[in-house]
């Protein structure tokens, strides 16, 4: 229990790390890569960008994009973290097999076997299954507790164990969740910033600034495609993996229940 608690300290630090680095690692694209002169007509990135220069278009899309491309690059991280670690919890192959193999071997009353297998499959649902697995055979021995107070207490124990499981499966969806608002709402907003730039030289007495009019159009497209791009990644990385950890969940709650029915009908 300790190293599960300690595991995910070093996440959640891990997690807080990620977005300063990140904003960091941003601006320093922006400014350094994608505001390089010479990405720029007359090696100035005052003027337009070169035609069919990628970097300097975006870049004229203002200070909006060094915000939705940190966004980008923490959704970006946070994806491959929980693929990782979702990835491990799931175990050595398959969960439907796994937890199969666990009531055969219940069914043969075969704690030892079971336990052997939760060590060769690991992740969350071995964990799980492992520690309600041994509680089972210390209630085997017990002569002081009734069967509804060991079943009870089986119960209790995989209750304990899928809490300490959960908390580092779900770690960091709610910053995908929230990011996949945020992106939206920031690129409307560097869409407006955007517009109002261009409406700006547009309302220049005699003829429309033409660059300036076309830098605002830039700001508001770039931003527009950017933070809906982003809140859009956002969106399906969530999804992709809360339906990876309801399966895993599914599975835990399989197996713990075919423990408890094991033992309330053999003992």
């Amino acid at each position: 229990m300790k190293s599960k608690k300690g595991l995910l300290k070093f996440k959640n630090a891990f997690a807080a790390m990620v977005i300063p680095v990140s904003l960091g690692i941003a601006i320093l694209v922006f400014l350094f890569i994608m505001g390089a002169s010479s990405n720029f007509q007359g090696n100035n990135s005052d003027n337009a960008p070169i035609p069919g220069n990628f970097l300097g278009v975006i870049y004229k899309g203002g200070f909006i994009v060094p915000v939705i491309m940190m966004l980008l690059l923490t959704v970006i991280t946070f994806s491959l973290e929980r693929f990782f670690t979702i990835s491990k919890a799931g175990g050595k192959g398959s969960a439907a097999d796994f937890v199969e193999a666990i009531k055969d071997f219940l069914a043969e009353n075969n704690i030892k076997g079971a336990i052997e297998e939760c060590d060769k499959f690991q992740g969350s649902i071995a964990s799980v299954s492992k520690a309600a697995l041994i509680k089972y055979t210390l209630l085997e021995k017990d002569t002081t507790m009734t069967k509804e107070q060991k079943l009870l207490d089986i119960q209790k124990n995989i209750e304990e164990a899928t809490s300490l499981e959960l908390p580092s499966l779900e770690q960091n969806l709610p910053a995908l969740a929230t990011i996949s608002s945020v992106a939206t709402m920031m690129g409307l907003l560097g869409t407006v910033l955007g517009m109002i730039r261009s409406f700006a030289a547009m309302a220049n007495a005699g003829a429309p600034d033409s660059v300036a009019l076309s830098t605002g159009i830039s700001e508001a497209l770039i931003n527009t495609a950017f933070g809906i791009g982003t809140g859009a990644l956002a969106v399906v990385m969530y999804n992709f993996f809360t339906t990876k950890i309801d399966k895993l969940t599914y599975s835990i709650d399989e197996a713990g229940y075919s423990i408890v029915q094991t033992f309330a009908a053999k003992h």
